[in-house]
């Protein structure tokens, strides 16, 4: 798991007092909402200083934590993620 990937799992599972892995739809798990939808757009928009805006807004970008870091590097140009140990 890379640094990015580990910082958002950390944040899912803080937010959601559950341990969630990088895989995990913690929407279909039934364990967020749209009020969460709303925490987590305002997470990744303060933590990696970009903007989300209206047409990224597709819940399958924010559905595990591994395709918000895919959506983080789309958004900042950064180069595919090495693993780290």
């Amino acid at each position: 798991m890379n640094d990015t990937t580990r910082e958002i799992t950390e944040f899912l599972s803080a937010a959601l007092r559950c341990e969630v892995g990088p895989d995990d739809d913690y929407f279909a798990l039934g364990l967020a909402d749209s009020l969460f939808a709303l925490e987590l757009v305002t997470f990744v928009e303060g933590r990696f200083s970009l903007t989300v805006e209206v047409e990224d807004l597709d819940l399958e970008s924010f559905r595990t934590a591994n395709r918000i870091t895919a959506f983080v590097r789309r958004k900042t140009g950064a180069p595919e993620f090495t693993e780290t140990p």
